[in-house]
């Protein structure tokens, strides 16, 4: 019983510490948040993924600065391919 409350305390204490749903720390450093920016523009879907991505590289602490970099691009190659008419995932 007493690790469940230790366990209870522990993610109290880290919720209110980080809040990774309502304020990630990895945007923290913009004025304007990647998804309020890309709702209120009404961007496509790829297009937002490709923002969201950017803007993060490098500063999400379970990714690495090429990784994000690399999903920007996916997006970007799968919009190419749309526009050349073909396939999004052909290469």
């Amino acid at each position: 019983m007493d690790d469940q409350i230790r366990h209870e305390e522990y993610m109290k204490q880290a919720m209110a510490q980080s809040d990774v749903i309502n304020n990630p720390k990895h945007y923290e450093r913009y004025a304007i948040e990647p998804v309020s920016f890309i709702m209120n523009n009404e961007l496509p879907f790829w297009m937002g993924n490709v923002i969201k991505y950017i803007m993060r590289a490098g500063y999400k602490s379970n990714t690495d600065e090429i990784t994000d970099l690399n999903k920007a691009k996916r997006y970007i190659d799968m919009r190419i391919n749309q526009l050349e008419g073909r396939e999004p995932n052909e290469s």
